[in-house]
């Protein structure tokens, strides 16, 4: 890490200490953290995860505390006086930081954030054996789904079914998992609802699976009944924007340009305007995660980097249309981790 000056550093994101320990662990309200010196690590736990914390022995040593104790005090034993320490600012409440001051003595709390952001950025060969066998879960699953699509179906059946494959594989979903149908598809974030599949809607499926830790993500896409010639025109404009995005992935280009590609062809098309968010975001333990492709973002794309590419067209009161898959950045341009059928499914509504 940079920040070389520092006397310890004090990591609180659950995620960020998975990825420097490999233990995984969510502690609600109760503090956990990884205090990290210079000659030493400690995981300071609550005494709930103490076990499981403690499993493997390759992992720092365990400080663990009891309801009704105080944390910072296990804190202070792992860190002793630290006048200057890292800490990770976009975790770190004010009343932590607070209590930490007093309890080290830390006069001065350095962000480190970035820098572990920087470190999970590009992945390593057993984080990419994770993230293709997370792709190949997604992908057996939409597959599933798809075939068991049927007029009548509501939301939240079709998500709770997502949820059962998923599980069935030895996984967990990434996210909660979206299904979105008619008009509702034009709403890019929306929780699955009681509404059912009815003769000419648009069906969107956005979900992933996890395994060990690390997230796919997909979305597809079917309607109900012989689509229109709306509905297969605009399909036919995000799948060629998200080819677009792909074809122009390749180490050295920056995020900004990924997103330009697919930006270009839908504006070409006239759906400029309907096209409303960037055009991925990175992936791994998170599922959302740097790097993000943003419009004109200059993050320089480097072998090893893993995001989405997920364009979309959203006409409110009528339907939206969203294609998305995994790729990781290659020598000479980049692989595609999700391999379900990128075809619009056709749901026969007799």
């Amino acid at each position: 890490m940079a920040h070389e000056d520092l006397e310890a550093v004090y990591i609180t994101s659950p995620v960020s200490i998975a990825y420097l320990t490999g233990f995984r662990a969510d502690p609600h309200e109760r503090l956990m953290a990884l205090a990290v010196r210079p000659d030493s690590a400690t995981l300071v736990v609550p005494a709930l995860e103490r076990e499981r914390a403690g499993a493997n022995p390759e992992q720092a040593p365990v400080l663990a505390w009891r309801d009704g104790e105080d944390p910072y005090a296990l804190v202070r034993e792992a860190l002793g006086e630290c006048a200057r320490l890292g800490v990770e600012k976009e975790h770190l409440t004010v009343l932590a930081a607070e209590s930490l001051r007093s309890a080290v003595g830390a006069r001065e709390l350095v962000d480190v954030a970035p820098e572990i952001r920087r470190l999970r950025r590009t992945k390593t060969a057993a984080e990419m054996e994770k993230m293709a066998r997370a792709c190949a879960i997604t992908d057996s699953v939409a597959e599933e789904v798809m075939q068991g699509l049927r007029p009548g179906q509501s939301e939240l059946e079709l998500a709770m079914r997502i949820g059962a494959a998923i599980s069935a594989c030895d996984a967990a979903p990434s996210f909660d998992t979206s299904v979105q149908s008619g008009a509702n598809s034009a709403i890019p974030h929306h929780d699955p609802s009681g509404r059912k599949l009815e003769a000419g809607d648009l069906v969107l499926f956005d979900f992933g699976a996890a395994f060990e830790g690390y997230c796919g993500d997909l979305t597809r896409m079917a309607v109900v009944g012989e689509p229109t010639a709306r509905q297969r025109e605009i399909y036919a404009v995000v799948l060629r924007a998200h080819d677009a995005a792909i074809e122009s992935v390749r180490p050295g280009v920056t995020t900004g340009h990924v997103d330009a590609a697919a930006r270009h062809v839908i504006e070409a098309a006239g759906f400029g305007e309907y096209f409303f968010h960037r055009v991925g975001h990175g992936l791994g333990l998170e599922v959302h995660e740097d790097p993000s492709l943003d419009p004109r973002s200059n993050t320089v794309l480097e072998t090893g980097m893993v995001f989405t590419i997920e364009p979309g067209i959203y006409l409110a009161g009528w339907g939206g249309v969203r294609i998305e898959d995994d790729v990781v950045v290659e020598t000479g341009g980049c692989r595609v981790l999700s391999k379900a059928d990128r075809s619009l499914r056709v749901v026969r509504s007799a």
